[in-house]
């Protein structure tokens, strides 16, 4: 498949105004944090459903085009730093605070909430998110478990992989999976700390509890 038709079918998925084509549009997503690696994606798409983010997955997928997943840009070590020859999927879009639950000290997060947004979100509750990057005002959650983020509060309330309870997740294949549970444990493996910190090379982040 020809770049202008892999365009054209995510125009179809995303909606016109979700994919970006053009050089000088592209450039911001050339890199993260880490200027000094950069590379220009073929295509970059911007989703705003997680069925978007299946169906566009499930599509790569069948005709072997890479696809790298990104939140802010604001990590340091390139792992949001595209393909050129792939499609660099934004989850800029996916910005809701699904659900806050007080009496479980929990919140239901959509990847592209930022950081900072969720200690706002449930301050009136006398609670805050522990793990504060540096870049918490800009990074957003799903990138913080892309990359296990930290901060100065971790010494006291662990990193990414010790706050959260379950990722629902697009799978390379487009299928939707839900990794942990409700609660603070579950038998079996523990998946949870394997996807945590992987970079998006496991899956597409589409939910965090």
């Amino acid at each position: 498949m020809d770049r202008l038709e892999l365009a054209e079918k995510l125009r179809h998925i995303a909606g016109n105004d979700s994919v970006i084509a053009d050089a000088e549009t592209m450039r911001p997503y050339e890199c993260d944090g880490l200027s000094m690696y950069c590379e220009m994606p073929m295509l970059v798409v911007l989703p705003s459903t997680t069925r978007q983010v299946q169906d566009i997955m499930r599509l790569c997928h069948q005709h072997d085009i890479p696809v790298v997943a990104r939140g802010a840009g604001t990590g340091l070590c390139a792992g949001a730093m595209p393909h050129p020859e792939g499609v660099l999927l934004s989850l800029a879009k996916f910005t809701q605070i699904r659900e806050i639950c007080a009496h479980t000290r929990s919140a239901r997060v959509q990847p592209g909430v930022r950081n900072l947004a969720i200690s706002d979100a449930v301050k009136p509750y006398g609670l805050y998110y522990g793990p504060d990057p540096s870049s918490q005002i800009a990074c957003t959650i799903g990138g913080n478990v892309a990359e296990n983020s930290g901060g100065v509060h971790c010494l006291k309330y662990g990193l990414t992989v010790h706050n959260i309870l379950s990722v629902e997740m697009v799978m390379v294949d487009g299928e939707l999976v839900t990794i942990g549970s409700d609660g603070l444990d579950c038998g079996g493996m523990d998946l949870l700390a394997l996807i945590t910190g992987s970079e998006g090379l496991l899956g597409v982040v589409t939910e965090v509890r």
